[in-house]
């Protein structure tokens, strides 16, 4: 077992990255358990994984209750966020009651935003179960639930008490959602570590095949770069926004397609060579740097293209971005492989150029 520590402002906390975790739960989440705890889940991971979690609890010592609920990228929104405030008035949670999201991105990004509100801050832990959450959204306390226009709009800055990634839970992951996470681990290399980079490319075909050890060593190579950016820039005025990579285009099109229709990773992926694009245009890399990061994406099954759709439907899309400032559009591009920058672009132009084989 890994463990790292996420020094922050705010608290610091752990996490904890190995298999069959869960199993070790009461030990391990222990001292980050209250006296009560609300086990949030979703339809697809409840049957899977909720009642070892549950018996951990108990042999924690820990009173416990589950909030099931649906499942998928279009039910991160009000409607299922007061379900989540429904179950915990109906079971009389306190505020020292311990919320634990137990699922991929959207269970914990929906919980971390019920923990940061329930009245007015409750303790939460993160049990991520999907790749994409355990390299990326279980860490660093972004929670938020999507809007219409906007996804992520709508959230806060809420750090959970510990992080507990059961590698043993990829298993049952389907091809496209592990693919999907790959998206994020690739990020990584390509925003701040290129011996990393060079790394996924020897190794990309035996993470597909779920070698343990080389899933370990990925989960906590992704997990100690966010640890030490957040560290620095726990709230995102700074170089945090460097992990927003592909993510503005890739907001736009899940924006666009309806959320869930593209995975959030194969949005990113996606998203990720447009803003390489973007940095072509621009003459920071080459069209051999962006060649070689869409063979490493298409090596991990992700899509290299976005769909097409109108120009003007890309920009009011990402004029929703939480980047933009001051009506400025500010998007994540790359001065090389392996370092990103922020880049504020006013001129229309080149946006429609980077998109042009796309509308």
């Amino acid at each position: 077992m890994h463990t790292l520590t996420v020094q922050t402002p705010s608290a610091p906390y752990p996490i904890f990255i190995g298999s069959r975790l869960i199993e070790q739960a009461d030990t391990l989440l222990k001292p980050y358990l209250g006296k009560k705890a609300a086990v949030i889940t979703n339809e697809t991971v409840a049957p899977l994984y909720l009642k070892a979690f549950q018996t951990a609890l108990d042999r924690a010592g820990t009173e416990h209750f589950s909030i099931v609920l649906p499942d998928g990228e279009a039910h991160k929104n009000w409607e299922t966020l007061n379900l989540i405030f429904d179950g915990l008035l109906e079971n009389r949670a306190e505020r020292k009651t311990t919320l634990i999201a137990l699922g991929g991105g959207v269970i914990g990004d929906t919980v971390g935003f019920a923990a940061a509100t329930y009245q007015r801050g409750a303790p939460f832990i993160q049990v991520p179960t999907t790749l994409l959450s355990q390299v990326d959204s279980s860490v660093g306390g972004k929670t938020a639930i999507n809007h219409p226009l906007g996804k992520n709009m709508i959230g806060a800055f809420y750090q959970p008490r510990a992080v507990l990634a059961d590698l043993s839970t990829l298993h049952t992951l389907p091809p496209r959602e592990l693919s999907a996470g790959m998206a994020e681990v690739i990020k990584y290399g390509a925003l701040g570590d290129t011996g990393f980079l060079e790394w996924l490319e020897k190794n990309t075909v035996a993470l597909m095949a779920q070698n343990p050890d080389k899933l370990a060593e990925a989960v906590y190579r992704c997990c100690k770069m966010k640890a030490d950016i957040v560290a620095q820039d726990e709230t995102e005025q700074g170089i945090r926004a460097w992990l927003n990579l592909g993510h503005t285009f890739g907001h736009a099109i899940e924006a666009e397609m309806g959320y869930g229709v593209w995975l959030h990773g194969e949005a990113v992926a996606a998203g990720c060579i447009l803003a390489a694009r973007l940095s072509e245009q621009l003459g920071r890399i080459t069209p051999a740097d962006t060649e070689r990061l869409a063979a490493l994406f298409s090596a991990a099954g992700l899509p290299v293209e976005p769909p097409k759709f109108a120009f003007d439907k890309w920009i009011a899309h990402m004029q929703h971005d939480k980047k933009v400032e001051s009506g400025t559009m500010r998007f994540i591009g790359l001065n090389r492989l392996g370092e990103a920058n922020i880049t504020e672009i006013t001129d229309m132009e080149i946006l429609r150029r980077t998109l042009q084989p796309y509308l």
